[in-house]
Protein backbone atom coordinates (compact mmCIF):
# COMPACT_ATOMS: atom_id res chain seq x y z
CA UNK A 1 0.00 0.00 0.00
CA UNK A 2 1.86 3.27 -0.77
CA UNK A 3 -1.71 5.37 -1.51
CA UNK A 4 -2.11 8.04 1.51
CA UNK A 5 -5.76 8.57 2.31
CA UNK A 6 -6.77 12.20 1.84
CA UNK A 7 -8.17 13.01 5.62
CA UNK A 8 -9.55 16.51 6.55
CA UNK A 9 -6.97 18.06 9.19
CA UNK A 10 -8.86 21.13 9.43
CA UNK A 11 -8.88 21.00 13.15
CA UNK A 12 -7.36 18.39 15.55
CA UNK A 13 -8.44 18.27 18.70
CA UNK A 14 -6.74 17.60 21.23
CA UNK A 15 -8.70 15.45 24.19
CA UNK A 16 -6.83 13.47 27.17
CA UNK A 17 -6.95 9.86 27.00
CA UNK A 18 -7.25 9.67 30.70
CA UNK A 19 -10.78 11.23 30.97
CA UNK A 20 -13.62 9.41 29.70
CA UNK A 21 -16.17 12.30 29.67
CA UNK A 22 -13.71 14.45 27.37
CA UNK A 23 -13.43 11.72 25.06
CA UNK A 24 -17.38 11.83 24.61
CA UNK A 25 -17.52 15.52 24.11
CA UNK A 26 -15.11 15.06 21.84
CA UNK A 27 -16.45 12.52 19.96
CA UNK A 28 -20.00 14.52 19.54
CA UNK A 29 -18.12 17.93 18.99
CA UNK A 30 -17.30 19.33 15.38
CA UNK A 31 -13.68 18.66 14.75
CA UNK A 32 -12.90 17.05 11.70
CA UNK A 33 -9.94 15.32 13.69
CA UNK A 34 -9.62 14.24 17.07
CA UNK A 35 -6.26 12.91 18.83
CA UNK A 36 -6.92 10.73 22.25
CA UNK A 37 -3.43 11.86 24.01
CA UNK A 38 -1.57 9.63 25.64
CA UNK A 39 1.18 12.11 26.40
CA UNK A 40 1.32 15.32 28.35
CA UNK A 41 -2.24 15.67 29.23
CA UNK A 42 -1.67 11.91 31.06
CA UNK A 43 0.00 12.02 34.24
CA UNK A 44 2.51 9.09 34.41
CA UNK A 45 0.77 7.32 36.79
CA UNK A 46 -2.43 7.04 35.05
CA UNK A 47 -0.60 6.63 31.59
CA UNK A 48 -1.41 2.84 31.38
CA UNK A 49 -4.96 3.10 32.65
CA UNK A 50 -5.18 5.29 29.63
CA UNK A 51 -4.71 3.13 27.09
CA UNK A 52 -7.51 1.15 28.08
CA UNK A 53 -9.73 4.18 28.49
CA UNK A 54 -8.77 5.25 25.13
CA UNK A 55 -9.42 1.65 23.32
CA UNK A 56 -12.91 1.86 25.28
CA UNK A 57 -13.46 4.86 23.60
CA UNK A 58 -12.62 4.36 20.06
CA UNK A 59 -14.41 1.03 19.98
CA UNK A 60 -18.07 2.16 21.72
CA UNK A 61 -18.40 5.93 20.99
CA UNK A 62 -19.90 7.45 17.34
CA UNK A 63 -16.91 9.17 15.78
CA UNK A 64 -18.91 10.26 12.57
CA UNK A 65 -16.14 10.74 9.89
CA UNK A 66 -13.29 12.14 12.04
CA UNK A 67 -9.98 11.08 11.99
CA UNK A 68 -9.38 8.81 15.06
CA UNK A 69 -5.81 9.70 16.07
CA UNK A 70 -3.88 8.47 19.28
CA UNK A 71 -0.83 10.38 20.53
CA UNK A 72 1.59 8.20 21.92
CA UNK A 73 4.90 8.98 24.39
CA UNK A 74 7.96 9.94 22.67
CA UNK A 75 10.45 7.02 22.14
CA UNK A 76 13.07 8.12 24.77
CA UNK A 77 10.48 6.85 27.39
CA UNK A 78 9.51 3.34 28.59
CA UNK A 79 5.72 4.04 27.44
CA UNK A 80 5.86 4.65 23.41
CA UNK A 81 6.09 0.63 22.55
CA UNK A 82 3.62 -0.49 24.32
CA UNK A 83 1.07 2.59 23.67
CA UNK A 84 1.39 1.34 20.39
CA UNK A 85 0.51 -2.22 20.71
CA UNK A 86 -1.78 -1.95 23.35
CA UNK A 87 -4.21 0.58 21.14
CA UNK A 88 -3.66 -1.04 18.28
CA UNK A 89 -4.25 -4.93 19.53
CA UNK A 90 -7.19 -3.43 21.67
CA UNK A 91 -9.22 -0.94 18.64
CA UNK A 92 -7.72 -2.25 15.28
CA UNK A 93 -9.85 -0.85 13.14
CA UNK A 94 -11.35 1.91 14.84
CA UNK A 95 -7.94 3.46 14.45
CA UNK A 96 -7.08 5.46 11.76
CA UNK A 97 -3.51 7.08 12.63
CA UNK A 98 -0.88 7.27 15.34
CA UNK A 99 0.68 10.51 16.16
CA UNK A 100 4.49 10.53 17.67
CA UNK A 101 6.00 13.04 19.93
CA UNK A 102 9.62 14.92 19.86
CA UNK A 103 10.36 12.98 16.30
CA UNK A 104 14.19 13.92 16.05
CA UNK A 105 15.22 11.48 12.97
CA UNK A 106 13.43 9.27 9.77
CA UNK A 107 14.67 6.19 12.10
CA UNK A 108 12.03 7.37 14.79
CA UNK A 109 9.39 6.79 12.35
CA UNK A 110 10.46 3.95 10.59
CA UNK A 111 10.50 2.04 14.49
CA UNK A 112 6.52 3.02 14.06
CA UNK A 113 6.51 1.84 10.90
CA UNK A 114 7.86 -1.76 11.31
CA UNK A 115 6.09 -2.20 14.68
CA UNK A 116 2.43 -1.21 13.01
CA UNK A 117 3.45 -3.47 9.90
CA UNK A 118 4.00 -6.51 12.02
CA UNK A 119 0.87 -5.68 13.90
CA UNK A 120 -1.28 -5.70 11.41
CA UNK A 121 -0.16 -8.53 9.84
CA UNK A 122 -0.79 -10.08 13.09
CA UNK A 123 -4.26 -8.81 13.32
CA UNK A 124 -5.36 -9.02 9.91
CA UNK A 125 -6.32 -5.85 9.63
CA UNK A 126 -7.87 -4.63 6.29
CA UNK A 127 -6.71 -1.02 6.51
CA UNK A 128 -3.07 0.98 7.16
CA UNK A 129 -2.77 2.90 10.33
CA UNK A 130 -1.30 6.19 8.99
CA UNK A 131 1.36 7.96 11.17
CA UNK A 132 1.96 11.14 12.05
CA UNK A 133 4.68 12.89 13.47
CA UNK A 134 5.41 16.34 15.88
CA UNK A 135 8.58 18.35 14.73
CA UNK A 136 9.23 20.05 18.41
CA UNK A 137 12.51 19.55 18.75
CA UNK A 138 15.55 21.58 17.06
CA UNK A 139 16.91 18.25 16.01
CA UNK A 140 13.50 17.52 14.50
CA UNK A 141 13.43 20.56 12.34
CA UNK A 142 17.47 20.12 11.25
CA UNK A 143 15.99 16.49 9.89
CA UNK A 144 12.51 17.51 8.75
CA UNK A 145 13.00 16.82 4.78
CA UNK A 146 14.39 13.23 5.58
CA UNK A 147 11.28 12.38 8.13
CA UNK A 148 8.84 13.91 5.49
CA UNK A 149 9.66 11.09 3.04
CA UNK A 150 10.43 8.24 5.77
CA UNK A 151 8.04 6.11 4.70
CA UNK A 152 4.22 6.21 3.05
CA UNK A 153 2.82 5.50 6.34
CA UNK A 154 4.09 9.18 7.29
CA UNK A 155 0.27 11.15 6.71
CA UNK A 156 1.02 14.80 8.03
CA UNK A 157 3.89 16.81 10.18
CA UNK A 158 2.95 19.25 12.92
CA UNK A 159 4.96 21.68 14.51
CA UNK A 160 4.86 21.95 17.88
CA UNK A 161 6.12 25.51 18.89
CA UNK A 162 5.75 25.03 22.61
CA UNK A 163 8.81 22.27 22.95
CA UNK A 164 10.22 23.79 19.92
CA UNK A 165 10.50 27.16 21.83
CA UNK A 166 11.94 25.95 24.95
CA UNK A 167 14.52 23.91 22.88
CA UNK A 168 15.48 26.73 21.43
CA UNK A 169 15.31 29.15 24.47
CA UNK A 170 12.95 31.22 22.99
CA UNK A 171 10.95 33.18 25.87
CA UNK A 172 7.59 33.37 24.93
CA UNK A 173 4.82 34.38 27.89
CA UNK A 174 2.17 31.65 26.06
CA UNK A 175 2.49 28.58 23.97
CA UNK A 176 1.88 29.75 20.50
CA UNK A 177 1.37 32.90 21.17
CA UNK A 178 2.91 36.96 19.92
CA UNK A 179 5.09 37.98 21.11
CA UNK A 180 7.67 41.24 21.30
CA UNK A 181 9.35 39.76 18.11
CA UNK A 182 8.84 41.98 15.14
CA UNK A 183 6.44 40.00 13.19
CA UNK A 184 5.45 36.50 13.19
CA UNK A 185 8.25 34.58 15.46
CA UNK A 186 7.35 31.40 13.95
CA UNK A 187 7.77 32.36 10.36
CA UNK A 188 10.66 30.18 9.05
CA UNK A 189 9.75 26.94 11.28
CA UNK A 190 6.46 26.94 9.63
CA UNK A 191 7.47 27.60 6.20
CA UNK A 192 10.26 25.04 6.21
CA UNK A 193 7.50 22.05 7.69
CA UNK A 194 5.74 23.06 5.03
CA UNK A 195 7.89 23.04 1.92
CA UNK A 196 8.86 19.57 3.41
CA UNK A 197 5.60 18.49 3.51
CA UNK A 198 4.17 19.47 0.39
CA UNK A 199 7.38 17.93 -1.28
CA UNK A 200 7.07 14.52 0.09
CA UNK A 201 3.19 15.06 -0.45
CA UNK A 202 1.87 15.20 2.96
CA UNK A 203 -0.49 17.30 5.16
CA UNK A 204 1.48 20.47 6.91
CA UNK A 205 -0.46 21.22 10.54
CA UNK A 206 0.25 24.17 12.94
CA UNK A 207 0.38 23.26 16.61
CA UNK A 208 -1.53 24.50 19.62
CA UNK A 209 -2.50 27.97 20.37
CA UNK A 210 -2.26 28.12 24.53
CA UNK A 211 -4.51 30.99 25.33
CA UNK A 212 -7.66 29.31 24.84
CA UNK A 213 -9.58 32.61 25.96
CA UNK A 214 -8.09 34.78 23.29
CA UNK A 215 -9.43 33.83 20.75
CA UNK A 216 -8.91 36.66 18.28
CA UNK A 217 -5.48 35.63 18.91
CA UNK A 218 -5.87 32.18 17.82
CA UNK A 219 -7.67 32.88 14.78
CA UNK A 220 -5.09 35.63 13.87
CA UNK A 221 -2.13 32.37 14.29
CA UNK A 222 -4.57 29.81 12.17
CA UNK A 223 -4.44 32.84 9.56
CA UNK A 224 -1.00 33.33 9.47
CA UNK A 225 -0.45 29.15 9.10
CA UNK A 226 -3.20 28.71 6.62
CA UNK A 227 -1.27 31.73 4.09
CA UNK A 228 1.66 29.30 4.64
CA UNK A 229 -0.17 26.54 3.25
CA UNK A 230 -0.97 24.68 6.37
CA UNK A 231 -4.16 22.66 6.03
CA UNK A 232 -4.95 23.03 9.90
CA UNK A 233 -4.46 24.02 13.39
CA UNK A 234 -4.75 22.21 16.49
CA UNK A 235 -7.50 23.30 19.25
CA UNK A 236 -6.67 22.30 22.89
CA UNK A 237 -10.16 23.73 23.86
CA UNK A 238 -13.55 22.96 22.13
CA UNK A 239 -14.00 26.50 21.39
CA UNK A 240 -11.03 27.24 19.17
CA UNK A 241 -12.81 24.44 17.01
CA UNK A 242 -15.37 26.34 14.67
CA UNK A 243 -12.59 29.08 15.04
CA UNK A 244 -10.39 26.87 12.40
CA UNK A 245 -12.83 25.26 10.98
CA UNK A 246 -13.46 29.03 9.24
CA UNK A 247 -10.24 29.89 8.46
CA UNK A 248 -9.54 26.35 7.17
CA UNK A 249 -12.57 26.22 4.86
CA UNK A 250 -12.73 27.95 1.37
CA UNK A 251 -15.17 30.61 1.08
CA UNK A 252 -18.54 29.25 -0.98
CA UNK A 253 -17.74 32.54 -2.99
CA UNK A 254 -14.50 31.01 -3.84
CA UNK A 255 -15.22 27.66 -4.50
CA UNK A 256 -17.66 29.02 -7.04
CA UNK A 257 -15.11 31.34 -8.77
CA UNK A 258 -12.90 28.42 -8.96
CA UNK A 259 -15.02 26.16 -10.70
CA UNK A 260 -16.20 28.70 -13.07
CA UNK A 261 -12.81 29.93 -14.13
CA UNK A 262 -11.81 26.28 -14.53
CA UNK A 263 -14.82 25.05 -16.97
CA UNK A 264 -14.03 28.55 -18.78
CA UNK A 265 -9.98 27.76 -18.97
CA UNK A 266 -10.55 23.87 -20.32
CA UNK A 267 -13.49 25.55 -22.77
CA UNK A 268 -10.37 28.01 -24.28
CA UNK A 269 -8.18 25.37 -23.41
CA UNK A 270 -9.75 23.18 -25.90
CA UNK A 271 -9.73 26.03 -28.66
CA UNK A 272 -6.41 26.33 -28.48
CA UNK A 273 -5.82 28.70 -26.34
CA UNK A 274 -3.19 29.43 -23.67
CA UNK A 275 -4.67 32.26 -21.44
CA UNK A 276 -7.78 33.79 -21.34
CA UNK A 277 -9.27 36.81 -19.50
CA UNK A 278 -12.10 37.15 -17.11
CA UNK A 279 -13.25 39.86 -15.34
CA UNK A 280 -10.21 41.57 -16.01
CA UNK A 281 -8.33 39.00 -14.61
CA UNK A 282 -5.69 36.61 -16.94
CA UNK A 283 -6.42 32.82 -16.57
CA UNK A 284 -3.60 30.85 -17.56
CA UNK A 285 -1.90 27.63 -16.69
CA UNK A 286 -0.60 28.58 -13.39
CA UNK A 287 -3.68 29.85 -12.19
CA UNK A 288 -5.30 27.07 -12.77
CA UNK A 289 -3.14 24.95 -10.43
CA UNK A 290 -3.88 27.79 -7.90
CA UNK A 291 -7.60 27.84 -8.20
CA UNK A 292 -7.75 23.66 -8.14
CA UNK A 293 -6.40 23.89 -4.40
CA UNK A 294 -9.49 25.40 -3.91
CA UNK A 295 -11.41 23.07 -5.87
CA UNK A 296 -9.58 19.91 -4.11
CA UNK A 297 -10.72 21.43 -0.40
CA UNK A 298 -14.19 21.67 -1.25
CA UNK A 299 -14.42 18.26 -2.59
CA UNK A 300 -12.65 16.88 0.54
CA UNK A 301 -14.64 18.80 3.40
CA UNK A 302 -17.84 17.82 1.09
CA UNK A 303 -18.34 21.74 0.14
Amino acid sequence: MTDRPRRPRRVQLSTPGSSEKMMQKAAASAADHVFLDLEDAVAPSQKRAARQKIVAALKELDWGKKTRCVRINDLTTEYAFEDIIEVVEGAGEHLDTIMMTKVMTAADILFADKLLHQLEKKLKLKHRIGLEALIEEVEGMQNIEAIARATPRLECLVFGMGDFSAAMGVANHAIGGDSAYPGDIWHYARFRLVMACRAAGIDPVDGPYADFKNPEGYRQECTRAMLLGCVGKWAIHPSQIDIALDVYSPRKEDIERARTFEKAYAEAEAKGLGAITIDGVMIDVASIRILRNTIKKAELYGM
